[in-house]
């Protein structure tokens, strides 16, 4: 029997859960090497083609019926960022939330989640797999990203999209969380900022007032607690140049299949 690109999926975050730990363990040594992070560079571009070459912009991930939603939905990562300025914005609802979205783009943004709701929305469930082993099924309502981009207007350079969040990776909090995509997937129909979870506002554990649902790759590409998009043309000057928190400590940066 051959395998499906479900099976594929699965497969992967079990396997990445699993080696994640040994690689890592080498990975900070290798990483002070002047050769290791070349090869690293090398394997990222090739990995990055291949999933260009073998799928689709318009193929679509696996959506579901309302009977097939899990009963529940586990908070990967951070349950509630640790930010004085994030505590205050959940304490009023969110009522004076913006999303700065800038980079390089013909006009920039700040944009309240009412103003977020006012574009071009999509409803869908979908299984959200985690690179911990897990999944679960879910109905996720939000902005479509295209909608959002296309009201920013992308300049010719803009090549990726940069999600910082709300979380602190410092202790003096200057170091945001962050994760990015290309604009291939940030163009796909089932790229959303989602505000809503089963029907209700989105719950902090899951990442209020909005996080990311990128639906053909894994969980840690997810973003939640989203801030401040950027549209960038390189992540040379951003984090540690691959693209991601995760992937600065040597995850893939697609995680897709």
């Amino acid at each position: 029997m051959n395998p499906t690109r479900d099976d594929r999926r699965r497969f992967l975050a079990r396997a990445l859960g699993s080696a994640g730990s040994l690689f890592l363990a080498s990975c900070d040594r290798l990483s002070q090497t002047e050769w290791f992070p070349k090869v690293l560079g090398a394997g990222e571009s090739a990995s990055r083609a291949v999933a260009h070459a073998v799928t689709s912009r318009r193929s679509m991930a696996q959506e579901f019926s309302e009977a097939d939603r899990s009963p529940m939905f586990r908070s990967n990562g951070t349950a509630e960022p640790d930010s004085d300025a994030y505590r205050q914005l959940a304490q009023n609802a969110f009522a004076d939330y913006r999303l700065v979205v800038d980079g390089l783009v013909d006009a920039p943004a700040s944009l309240s989640l009412a103003e977020l709701r006012a574009l071009q929305s999509r409803t869908q469930i979908t299984r959200h797999d985690c690179v911990e082993g897990w999944s679960a099924i879910a109905k996720w309502k939000g902005v479509r990203l295209a909608a959002l981009l296309e009201s920013v207007r992308p300049k010719p350079g803009a090549r990726f999209v940069v999600f910082y969040c709300a979380d602190p990776m410092a202790d003096d909090g200057t170091d945001l969380y962050y994760e990015s995509i290309d604009l291939e997937d940030a163009f796909h129909p089932q790229t959303i900022l989602a505000y809503e979870m089963n029907d209700a506002a989105l719950p902090i554990a899951n990442g209020a007032p909005i996080r990311l649902r990128v639906e053909r790759q894994l969980g840690y590409k997810h973003a939640k607690y989203i801030m401040r998009m950027e549209l960038v043309e390189s992540f040379a000057r951003i984090g540690g140049g691959k693209g991601g928190y995760w992937e600065d400590q040597g995850y893939q940066w697609f995680a897709g299949i």
